[in-house]
């Protein structure tokens, strides 16, 4: 697929399994500061921008199903199969053709993990609190598969050159993991820029996995492409959808 509202996942050629994550360009039709493919329902945007802009996102996209939207709270709860109206969860996974799982972000780091086999795929939504409460770790639990046969793409998130954070932050982190010091660098007292996919890479390769990918775009030094809470402070979302073909 070559589109100009979406990043391909890159997984390795994994036959039989389908990511994405959108842009905020390109299409949609939400008005500034939503502006134009905003998919999240609870960032402010007229309700009806966001249902065109859904319809939309199925329809561009021809997804098999209606995505399995999440109510994200940066915890590390994991759906399987999720159904119904939008279960309380940060990461979910399906093993059934044509369920299309579906997470929001705009800075947090969206990850996809997905069977070597194209037997199972997740998705994972996490922010600094989500992947310091291990829902990295919760989701490959929660898989089937051997960590060894599960390959990972991180997309898009606050990079590590823009995102600075405070004590909470590196507390969260560096207390209990203090090789994890590594990812920040001190800006002023009390601050540090953290580099999170190199927190999550850290993690993925201490749960087993041997492939990572991604990891290198930064949502808040992007505006062209990407929305970014911790530069707008109002703005929309982007998904990440993942399914089995």
């Amino acid at each position: 697929m070559n589109d100009t509202a979406v990043l391909q996942a890159e997984l390795g050629g994994i036959a039989g399994v389908a990511a994405l994550t959108t842009l905020r360009h390109g299409a949609g039709v939400s008005q500034a500061p939503f502006d134009d493919f905003n998919l999240g329902t609870r960032c402010g945007d007229a309700p009806d921008a966001v249902a065109r802009n859904r319809d939309e996102l199925a329809a561009r996209f021809a997804l098999p199903g209606v995505p399995r939207w999440l109510r994200q709270v940066h915890g590390n709860r994991v759906a399987v199969e999720p159904a119904g109206d939008e279960p309380e969860a940060d990461a979910a996974i399906s093993r059934t053709r044509g369920l299309v799982l579906a997470i929001l972000t705009a800075d947090c780091l969206p990850v996809v993990l997905a069977a070597r086999d194209g037997g199972e795929v997740a998705l994972a939504h996490a922010g600094w609190r989500g992947l310091a409460g291990g829902v990295l770790e919760a989701t490959i639990a929660a898989m089937w598969s051997s960590p060894r046969d599960i390959v990972a793409w991180m997309g898009p998130a606050a990079g590590p050159r823009a995102y600075e954070v405070g004590e909470d932050v590196y507390d969260a982190f560096a207390a209990g993991e203090p090789r994890a010091a590594s990812a920040f660098v001190a800006t002023r007292p009390g601050h540090w820029l953290v580099d999170l996919p190199a927190l999550a890479r850290r993690r993925l390769l201490a749960a087993g996995l041997q492939h990572v990918h991604g990891g290198d775009l930064c949502t808040i030094s992007d505006p062209a492409r990407f929305f970014s809470h911790r530069r707008d402070r109002v703005t929309g979302r982007m998904a990440t959808l993942a399914w089995l073909k």
